[in-house]
């Protein structure tokens, strides 16, 4: 019940974020809106921003009052934005909502690791991986679906059950070990200011991705100075991680083994493409093939089944055979293949041909989204360190935002080149939103449907070749793995609740095990 407690946590996030993308034209128009970016982006920007900072809350404060705030936290913001009466406040739902949602990500993750030794992780990872990909599967046609009824706000109204089940499975069945230290000690150890600077860097850096190429040029001074700001201010964070602060966000571990880092690369690049594909695939079907919203949603099950499967049986190698090295390199070689065969299809494939297109990219994507996590904590003092997880899920979150955003900035910069001018001038806010009239295609004249399709066809077939050339940068990664054994021990401070501990054991666990996991290579 605990992982059930769990994965219905990160159904709702992944679900949350991909039916909402769907309807955002529809919400904004009926909100009379024109903050559109905003509007999508300011969940993803807070998910992100928040998770440095769960590796420390729940190292001091415990697990389970740390996830339950995320989850009570998420409902808030469900509840803020379907009640939205204006862009204002639907854009502030957003971003408490994409604070919930980011810690509910972190704080699962981290809850796998205390519960399960790393070599039988990889069937548990597996399953998430599933939750997620099923869930980009299924959201768009949710979103499309109650965004054609006006019944919109459900989207939102929706996760308030959930959120409840969720917290009720959480209270019963999450009986973990939980610090009995005070509050001002739990403060001390908090790493505030290196949490502050990695936040309102990350902030700054998805504020420049969120405008470039849309609401300002990549050469403008409200793209380049955010980015600067957000890249001096990154390199800073590791500077005070490393010198200035007893108890850090980011332990010098995370950076120091090549095996561990080698994983946070494999990720950062993982991050990347594969949201890219599960965002713009559907794009292609709709745009350049004629497929609904439903049938784009169906014709992206070969990706989304095939991901969670591979994600699967990767976990059981690694438990059987006890290395993962191989399955990294395997997984980025049929990543590459796949990208390949996407970046060929144009607005005349066969249906047999994107389809089966899907079949080496979701074997990689699978493989990989598994097999990344254990060189990062197999070399590490501790194989549940909830420092190391947190920056795990940071950097994935982190990545994935570059994929959409990245993604989106190519499709739209191409289409600016390359729709036909009379279709250009009509979109009701230019190019910047052109896929919200994707419906409108089939009702174009044949030639200037024809000519909308290919440029479409175009625009994803050089963001599936961007893509390979990451994931060509996320082969190399491995070349800095080695293969470590994985540890089969446990630390016993955050595990299950067996028994009542005595009065003076475990006063101060959390903050001791905090204290030695910051410091164990210092």
């Amino acid at each position: 019940m605990v992982f059930v407690a769990n994965l219905t946590v990160d159904m709702l996030s992944a679900l949350d974020l991909t039916a909402v993308a769907t309807a955002l034209p529809t919400i904004v128009h009926h909100l009379n809106g024109n903050d559109f970016i905003w509007a999508g982006s300011a969940f993803t920007i807070a998910s992100t921003a928040i998770l440095p900072l769960v590796g420390g809350l729940v190292s001091v404060f415990g697990r389970k009052p740390i996830l339950l705030s995320f989850v009570f936290v998420f409902a808030v913001g469900s509840a803020v934005s379907g009640a939205a009466q204006s862009m204002n406040m639907l854009i502030a739902g957003r971003v408490i909502q994409g604070l919930g949602g980011g810690g509910c990500l972190s704080v699962t993750e981290i809850v796998y690791a205390d519960l399960v030794p790393l070599p039988e992780r990889g069937k548990f990872q597996g399953i998430t991986a599933s939750v997620w990909a099923l869930a980009c599967a299924i959201g768009p046609p949710i979103g499309g679906a109650l965004a054609s009824t006006g019944a919109w706000r459900w989207l939102f109204f929706l996760n308030l059950p959930l959120c409840g089940i969720a917290m009720a499975l959480v209270a019963a069945f999450l009986r973990v070990h939980t610090p009995r230290t005070s509050f001002k000690e739990k403060v001390l150890h908090m790493d505030w200011l290196g949490n502050a600077v990695i936040i309102g860097s990350t902030v700054s850096v998805l504020l420049a991705l969120t405008w470039a190429g849309l609401q300002f040029s990549w050469d403008s001074p409200q793209v380049l100075a955010p980015l600067i700001i957000g890249g001096v201010g990154i390199a800073v964070f590791g500077y005070i991680e490393a010198f200035l602060v007893e108890h850090p966000t980011m332990p010098s571990f995370c950076y120091k083994d090549r095996t561990t880092l080698s994983g946070y690369l494999g990720t950062f690049f993982h991050g990347i493409v594969s949201l890219a594909a599960l965002y713009y695939l559907p794009v292609y079907f709709q745009a350049a093939k004629g497929a609904s919203a439903v049938g784009s949603g169906i014709d992206l099950f070969g990706l989304v089944f095939i991901i969670p499967a591979f994600a699967i049986l990767t976990g059981l190698s690694v438990q059987a055979v006890g290395h993962y090295r191989p399955q990294n390199y395997v997984g980025w070689a049929f990543v590459l293949v796949g990208f390949g065969l996407l970046s060929i299809l144009d607005a005349d494939s066969r249906r047999a041909q994107y389809i089966a297109s899907q079949v080496p990219l979701g074997l990689g994507l699978g493989v990989v989204w598994i097999s990344t996590q254990f060189p990062i904590l197999a070399p590490l003092p501790f194989s549940n360190n909830a420092h190391a997880l947190a920056f795990f899920t940071f950097t994935r979150c982190f990545a994935q935002s570059w994929g959409i955003v990245v993604g989106g900035s190519i499709l739209q910069n191409t289409l600016r080149s390359r729709l036909p001018a009379q279709f250009a001038q009509s979109l009701p806010q230019g190019v910047q939103i052109a896929y919200a009239v994707i419906p409108d295609i089939a009702g174009l004249p044949p030639q200037l449907q024809a000519e909308v399709r290919a440029a479409f066809a175009q625009s994803t077939q050089l963001i599936w070749r961007v893509m390979l050339g990451v994931s060509g940068a996320g082969f190399l990664s491995c070349i800095l793995m080695r293969e470590v054994p994985l540890r089969t021990d446990m630390d016993e401070t955050w595990g299950l609740q067996e028994r009542e501990t005595g009065k003076g054991e475990g006063v101060e666990a959390g903050v001791r095990a905090s204290s030695m996991v910051a410091s164990n290579e210092h």
